[in-house]
């Protein structure tokens, strides 16, 4: 074959967004190539020098050792680590342990959290071929995938991997499955023609195939344009490395509180150390009471009390089709202001439906119907197909196809017909197939009983695009019979077809023509087969919505939570099934494409997404945008997706939501939770439980801080009201390791507030102590070391065994706390008592052990007390159920204001 004479292209390299409206011929040229023949060995070799091997790079994996260094790097569990260490120092090696334990589980998690984030890039490489064909030098060739370079004709079939972007040369019935790029699961139907819009988006680039995809049907011929980082996968895998994982907001809340209390404790040791001094006191004595009240003050079981409440919420969801990959995302849940859902699958059925037959009368309705079964490739199995046997589904019949054939034939089952009969009373004699071009399909068939090479009648049967089904009719049929087709009634038909379009459906146009035995009926002569048709009607298809999505989309508005639609498909079909589920107002039409996304700079979007509520034809990168203008606005986003091209914003979101059954594995490694069951429905039970956990850690820290509090003030004001010490730095350690530590903990298990879903969401920078909470942990922090010092000052009048009286009113008056605050507003009466019991047997538990530490005479010996007479042991249970009281007040206060606002009290 004699060698065409190449004269590469002048001007600037081809744009990677701009081949697909480059002439192919012109394409060849500006890289070298030849369309017959293909590269030859020796310029391959040179490209393969020039852009480097088609693959995507290996990021070097960090090590263990510096994964658990960061781990150890936040400030808390520096401040940790430094009071296990004075423990140890003065003795306390329990509380050493404790500590120690609570670190390294801290760490563990942290690694393994972050182990999991690297993996998304080695499942972002697997998507890629091992070996591709290629044709070279005339020769078809089987070459190592990373071999291919751009030039290459690369040679499709069904069942393979795209290698590298390749700009078609030839297609035939080619159909590839972008879905892992795109988010959308119906193959896409290829075709070789030039484009002329150069601001397409990648779904609607149909002839271009893409790297990591596959081959759904038929085959093609490819010349590659990209390999590499220079494929769109390749931008994806780009996007990945340079997105950072986002810290929580519960990460950043417990950051900023371990930097508060450091600093807030050194400075209350440093006064206690220096008072005592100048009281005379002893220095050693000083010295580790002051040591014992900096490990007391601080929350040591905190990190333990977040990870088992954490675990268990992720143990929770599991059974609600939630799986949690970051302990972390279970609290951020509930600081969702925004989700950013994908429309297939998740908000819909992921199932084309028959929305609306519209034919003129009954005798058209029912040809028309026979038209969609006999003009259909689809297949019944397990079931003999007759009316009333139902459709798929039913665990009778199984339809199987392309998706849109199954849809037109369950439509049948549903619409009364009997499948079987009708295919075998007009068994197919020939057919022309689907043809992207084309646009439409048609099947021959006998007209009437007997052979169709006798004097029977053809009929031929016809579906597809409307404009392509209306160019070749003829004919169509009115109530009462078959009319000529006028430009009137053909402006009729496009006019409703442009209607249920606008209404986001999908609109086939179904004809057919009885014509005589001579009419050519051979598949190939198409053009005379297919002119002259009658027009029977319009069948319209939708995905639709999935029941509980509507539910939960109100469930989300009422808990102040937007919901946000963003997907790759058609703006109309978006629009509609938004509608429909509330997303957006009936009025409000108002989406944003990724074209039109691509014209605004960063300050002109921040302002679109604040109203915008349905986004159609982006690319991954606009996805990233839209999820950083939400978050520049003070939005905590969650992002839902499956697809390769959905993993850089699920990773930049705040929380990433991946699909379970149809996501890839590089979704999934990217997110931080999965659904197991695909259903948008899910998230809003996961936004529940993680309201409830966040709630409960609120509760642990208003618990703890505020015995914490207690214990500070108690030693900080004795002194200065002329009383001894009222503890031994024994005391002080007990009730921080038993007394904060179990019963808090134990909230973890505590069942979430009434109306946690009717209040809006937490502000993103709000504190932890907010709403209240520190004024909380202050007055009554105060009342009970107040509580402590009277009952001290009237033991010691009386001579009684007043420093254990101290000892035990703090353990009970913090037993009776935790039970107090189990509810933000509700009272403790109005509420069942065993809806938490592993709270109520540790309270009771830590009360019995409280007892034996003051009546077992080996104890006495052990924290120094004396067995307290009835009276005095009354005296501590009357003082310490002071503080059960007055929260239960302040509680009391908090309902009455709340109704007065006619708010719903927040937990």
């Amino acid at each position: 074959m004699p060698k065409s004479v190449i004269t590469p292209l002048a001007g600037p390299p081809a744009s990677p967004e701009h081949w697909h409206g480059w002439p192919v011929e012109e394409l060849a040229r500006h890289l070298s190539t030849d369309l017959a023949s293909g590269l030859e060995p020796r310029a391959a070799s040179a490209a393969l020098e020039r852009h480097g091997p088609n693959a995507l790079p290996e990021i070097p994996a960090r090590g263990l050792a510096r994964m658990v260094l960061d781990q150890l790097a936040d400030f808390m569990i520096i401040v940790l680590v430094a009071a296990a260490v004075v423990s140890g120092l003065v003795g306390e090696v329990a509380d050493t342990v404790a500590i120690v334990v609570i670190v390294v589980l801290n760490a563990v998690l942290g690694v393994v959290q972050e182990y999991r984030a690297e993996r998304a890039m080695v499942a972002l490489r697997t998507l890629a071929a091992p070996s591709a064909r290629v044709r070279r030098a005339g020769q078809a060739l089987q070459v190592p995938a990373h071999e291919v370079v751009p030039g290459d004709l690369v040679l499709l079939e069904a069942g393979g991997v795209v290698p590298a972007d390749v700009r078609l040369v030839d297609a035939a019935r080619l159909a590839t499955q972008e879905s892992a790029l795109t988010g959308e699961s119906v193959a896409v139907e290829k075709g070789s023609h030039t484009l002329d819009r150069v601001d397409l988006a990648v779904a609607d680039r149909t002839n271009m195939a893409f790297k990591g995809t596959t081959v759904a049907a038929g085959r093609g011929v490819g010349l590659v344009v990209a390999t590499g980082l220079q494929t769109e996968l390749g931008g994806i895998a780009q996007l990945l490395g340079a997105t950072a994982t986002q810290r929580t907001p519960l990460q950043r809340r417990l950051s900023r509180l371990g930097t508060w209390l450091a600093l807030l404790v050194l400075a209350v040791c440093v006064v206690v150390f220096v008072a005592g001094l100048l009281r005379g006191e002893d220095p050693a004595l000083m010295f580790l009471t002051a040591v014992s009240l900096a490990v007391a003050a601080i929350p040591e079981a905190l990190p333990a009390m977040v990870a088992i409440t954490l675990a268990l919420g992720a143990y929770r969801l599991v059974g609600q089709q939630a799986l949690i990959r970051r302990l972390p995302a279970v609290e951020t849940l509930g600081s969702i202001t925004t989700i950013c859902s994908d429309k297939t699958g998740t908000l819909t059925e992921n199932r084309m439906r028959v929305e609306a037959i519209e034919a003129p009368d009954d005798v058209a309705r029912r040809a028309l119907v026979e038209v969609a079964v006999l003009c259909n490739d689809a297949e019944l199995i397990g079931g003999e197909g007759l009316a009333g046997e139902g459709t798929s589904g039913d665990g009778t019949i199984a339809v199987v196809g392309e998706p849109t054939e199954v849809a037109l034939l369950e439509g049948a089952l549903a619409a009364g017909t009997d499948v079987v009969a009708v295919r075998r009373a007009h068994p197919r004699h020939g057919e022309v197939p689907f043809d992207s071009d084309r646009k439409l399909m048609s099947t021959v068939h006998p007209d009437g009983e007997g052979d169709v090479s006798g004097d029977v009648g053809v009929r031929v049967c016809v579906k597809g695009a409307p404009e392509a089904v209306l160019a070749r009719c003829g004919r169509l049929h009115e109530a009462g019979g078959e009319v000529p087709m006028t430009p009137d009634a053909r402006q009729r038909v496009e006019a409703r077809v442009r209607d249920l379009a606008a209404g986001g459906m999908r609109v086939l146009a179904m004809a057919e023509k009885r014509c005589a035995p001579s009419t050519p009926d051979d598949p190939g002569e198409a053009d005379q087969l297919e002119s002259e048709l009658s027009l029977l009607g319009l069948v319209a298809l939708f995905d639709p919505p999935r029941p509980e999505a509507l539910a939960a989309v109100a469930e989300c508005r009422s808990a102040g939570i937007t919901p946000v639609m963003i997907t790759g498909d058609h703006p109309a079909t978006a629009v509609a099934v938004a509608t429909r589920l509330g997303i957006c107002a009936a009025g409000d039409r108002e989406v944003l494409t990724g074209v039109d996304l691509a014209r605004l700079d960063e300050e002109a979007l921040a302002e679109r997404v604040r109203r915008v509520r349905v986004y159609a034809r982006v690319d991954p990168a606009q996805k990233i945008r839209i999820v950083q203008a939400l978050q520049s606005g003070g939005e905590l986003v969650a992002m839902t997706g499956d697809g390769v091209n959905d993993a850089p914003a699920l990773k930049r979101a705040d929380i990433g939501v991946a699909m379970g059954r149809g996501g890839t594995d590089v979704a999934r490694e990217a997110a931080s939770m999965v659904l197991l069951d695909d259903n948008f429905a899910t998230i809003t039970r996961a936004v529940r439980e993680g309201r409830r956990i966040y709630d409960n850690i609120r509760k642990f820290v208003k618990y703890a801080m505020t015995g914490n509090s207690a214990e500070i003030w108690l030693i900080f004001l004795a002194p200065f009201l002329g009383l001894p010490l009222p503890l031994l730095p024994i005391h002080i350690l007990w009730v921080n390791l038993v007394t904060d530590g179990l019963p808090g903990i134990m909230l973890a298990r505590q069942p979430a507030e009434p109306g946690v879903m009717q209040r809006p969401p937490r502000p993103p920078s709000e504190s932890v102590f907010a709403r209240g909470m520190w004024q909380h942990m202050l007055w009554v922090g105060l009342l009970m070391g107040g509580v402590c010092l009277a009952v001290q000052a009237a033991a010691i009048e009386s001579g009684a065994h007043w420093q254990s009286m101290v000892f035990t009113v703090l353990t009970l008056s913090q037993l009776g706390h935790v039970l107090a605050i189990r509810s933000e507003s509700a009272s403790v009466l109005s509420r069942a008592w065993w809806t938490n019991r592993w709270l109520l047997l540790t309270v009771l538990a830590t009360t019995v052990v409280q007892l034996a530490i003051l009546y077992l005479p080996w104890l006495n010996d052990v924290f120094s007390t004396q067995p307290l007479s009835g009276g005095e042991l009354l005296v501590c249970l009357a003082a310490s159920s002071v503080v059960f009281l007055a929260v239960e007040a302040e509680k009391a206060i908090r309902r009455r204001a709340a109704r007065r606002r006619g708010h719903v009290p927040v937990g």
